[in-house]
């Protein structure tokens, strides 16, 4: 069965830095491009970032770039996200999930057709 699990959250402050990870399994994970995707309870899913099948194309949402970078292993069939210069708006439910390509970069559109494989996420907390 495919699965994703994210690790890799926690409670930082303000201006500190976390590495989210996210582990395939049952699928052919160098095939996929894949993203995160984020939810602060009660909000739409927002899309956060997207990287192409072999890692050479990466692509993000306007609140995140240039703090966050997006990277994976295929050979470990990971794919990880690290977040600097974090902000109390970061505070959110992580998720990793397959993509398309180009980027669907619609949250919503994400669980849709993806939701299903979709891990528990990882909670990032940031305070002020």
């Amino acid at each position: 069965a495919i699965q994703l699990e994210e690790s890799g959250g926690g409670s930082v402050q303000t201006g500190e830095s976390l590495r989210l990870s996210c582990v395939g399994s049952g699928f052919r994970f160098y095939l996929y491009p894949m993203a995160w995707v984020r939810q602060v309870a009660g909000q739409e899913l927002e899309w956060v970032a997207s990287i192409n099948s072999d890692g050479s194309k990466v692509d993000y949402a306007d609140p995140v770039k240039d703090r966050f970078i997006i990277s994976r292993d295929n050979a470990e069939n990971k794919m990880y996200l690290q977040l600097d210069s974090l902000t109390t708006e970061d505070t959110a439910m992580y998720y990793c999930s397959q993509d398309s390509y180009p980027p669907m970069r619609e949250g919503r559109r994400y669980r849709d057709i993806f939701g299903e494989y979709w891990g528990q996420g990882t909670q990032v907390t940031v305070s002020s």
